[in-house]
């Protein structure tokens, strides 16, 4: 059985979205987007995407040169088609470089989310890797592993940057010395004693760095 990751993530108002930019001027959100190129024009490629609002504008102001035009109406969402230059450089193409298709995309108002597919954990990490390059605000919503022995598991991708320099060195030292093992190898006082510090700066940064890590693994229960 394949052991692939599913990611669903989150972008607020990314640049260079075409989508995300008519959402938020709508104030709607967009129920789903697909694309086509043409065989005979491989460079251009064209967008449909379904958009809720409760009042829909003439035009749409976007910060980019397209023309955003009506095609279908549902009754309750309308949609909408515009054409652009392959190699964009938006959140979707950069998933696709990877060779990762675009299971799901949405968004709500100026937010964008995306669901992809990665073969594994090291191409999660390069495609997160090359977003987060382009979108700092990136946030990693959910992530699934199917496995064959476990079933599906819910995985958490844990941002490391969140820790200070030093918030990182308490855990790992830590770590390291045992304090965390059962029983202890090692006190409070011992390990502050290692880095340099008093046992309340331990236990300050320490309880810096555990609320950082609980906050992106509890957020995936709610």
């Amino acid at each position: 059985m394949p052991s692939g990751i599913r990611a669903e993530i989150k972008i607020d108002d990314p640049a260079d979205c075409v989508v995300t930019a008519a959402s938020a001027a709508a104030s709607g959100r967009v129920l789903s987007v697909s694309k086509s190129t043409n065989p005979d024009a491989p460079e251009r490629v064209t967008e449909e995407f379904t958009l809720e609002a409760e009042e829909y504008p003439d035009e749409f102001d976007v910060d980019a040169d397209v023309d955003i035009e009506p095609v279908f109406s549902y009754g309750s969402s309308e949609v909408y088609r515009f054409g652009r230059e392959l190699g964009w450089g938006c959140p979707c193409e950069c998933i696709e470089r990877h060779d990762s298709p675009l299971v799901d995309v949405r968004t709500k108002g100026a937010s964008l989310y995306l669901t992809f597919h990665a073969s594994d954990m090291h191409g999660l990490q390069a495609i997160i890797g090359d977003l987060k390059e382009r979108y700092s605000n990136l946030d990693v919503q959910r992530l699934l592993q199917s496995q064959q022995d476990h079933g599906e598991r819910n995985l958490v991708f844990v941002d490391r940057s969140t820790l200070t320099a030093r918030q990182l060195e308490v855990l790992e030292t830590a770590h390291r010395m045992g304090y965390f093992e059962h029983p202890k190898r090692a006190n409070a006082g011992e390990v502050a004693e290692e880095l340099g510090i008093t046992s309340t700066t331990f236990t300050e940064h320490l309880a810096a760095a555990q609320t950082k890590l609980l906050d992106a693994i509890l957020e995936y229960d709610d």
